[in-house]
């Protein structure tokens, strides 16, 4: 089978004779259709993550076929897989964290990925998905996954005003997330493609925080009371102290982002307005939700849609992102 690794930075080898893994028990054997490469992927590309080993096969957002019956699936049948990787037995996975595992790995950053003709997952892992859904917007599930999790974790409210830091894939996807949740919605980017992308999905209000005063813009938007919900989607210490200081007296930050440096913020900030500063990590369990928004159209993954491309042009697909970063969005490989 075909497999493509990132062997160094920057540099992708497609392989042409590897061998085929074979299921174990308890496991599905899915022949990849479509993989999207999202930013954890553009940073493995370019070195930057410490904790992955090269070569590495690449790709945690796809869709695929079951490759032969397997205990509750049949060949043939249209499948995505939830990409994290847990152990079952640990205080997390007991608890129903598998994304807080104290092993925890996701397919294509700690072990190995999607981007080859056949990968071999643990059956819980994998979902049907239905024939109204192409394997190009099926790939796609995965990343509004974080957005599902953004709304278990965060608890936004019917009614009230929030805020998203990024319009990159995964802020649209939250934006889409917040308003099916019926929250007037702002969004602030560094880039007006992006803020027009935003405003076609929905958003209320939209702020370039190069070139206008955000703090002013959340004060007419919030009538000078604050942001009820905040969600950083960026991971920039300065986007959290920003946030706490233009939350909403009992308002919610939720950050997912992971950059290493700290943010300064003062306890006062957090205790004059009792605000709740949450976390969220991969996601846990989270793709039945996301199956429902996708079968009933409630979101609309077309729409970030940016290029495609297929398997032997893969390093053109990190190359079309690494060379237009602020014009693409999604791009996906098919198989």
């Amino acid at each position: 089978m075909r497999s493509a690794k990132l062997v160094e930075p920057k540099k992708i080898v497609i392989y042409d004779n590897e061998p085929e893994p074979k299921p174990g028990v308890g496991q599905v054997a899915v022949r990849v259709k479509a993989v999207g490469i999202c930013g954890t992927d553009i940073h493995v590309w370019h070195g930057e993550r410490p904790d992955v080993s090269l070569p590495r096969v690449m790709g945690h957002e796809f869709s695929g076929v079951v490759e032969a019956d397997s205990g509750k699936f049949k060949k043939g049948e249209k499948v995505v897989v939830d990409p994290v990787v847990s152990c079952g037995t640990c205080v997390s996975c007991k608890r129903g964290y598998p994304n807080l595992c104290s092993t925890v790995k996701c397919l294509g950053v700690q072990v190995e990925g999607a981007f080859c003709d056949l990968i071999v997952v643990p059956e819980e892992k994998v979902y049907r998905f239905p024939e109204s859904l192409s394997f190009v917007q099926a790939s796609m599930i995965e990343p509004y996954s974080i957005a599902s999790e953004v709304m278990f974790r965060g608890g936004p409210v019917e009614g009230e005003k929030a805020l998203v830091f990024g319009a990159g894939p995964i802020g649209l996807g939250i934006l889409e997330g917040l308003k099916l949740r019926g929250l007037s919605v702002m969004v602030t980017d560094l880039v007006d493609s992006r803020l027009t992308k935003a405003r076609e999905l929905g958003a209320d209000a939209v702020v370039n925080g190069k070139t206008e005063n955000l703090a002013q813009a959340v004060n007419a938007f919030t009538e000078d009371f604050g942001l009820d919900f905040t969600v950083d989607a960026v991971g920039n210490p300065k986007i959290m102290e920003s946030a706490i200081d233009m939350a909403a007296p009992g308002g919610r930050v939720v950050v997912l982002g992971f950059n290493p440096m700290p943010a300064q913020v003062p306890e006062l900030s957090l205790v004059r307005k009792e605000l709740k500063v949450m976390a969220t990590r991969m996601n846990c369990n989270r793709f039945p939700e996301v199956l429902g928004w996708f079968e009933e159209k409630k979101v609309h993954p077309d729409a970030v849609l940016s290029a495609v491309y297929p398997l032997e042009d893969v390093n053109k697909a990190f190359e079309h992102i690494a060379q237009n970063p602020d014009n693409t969005l999604k791009v996906v490989v098919t198989l």
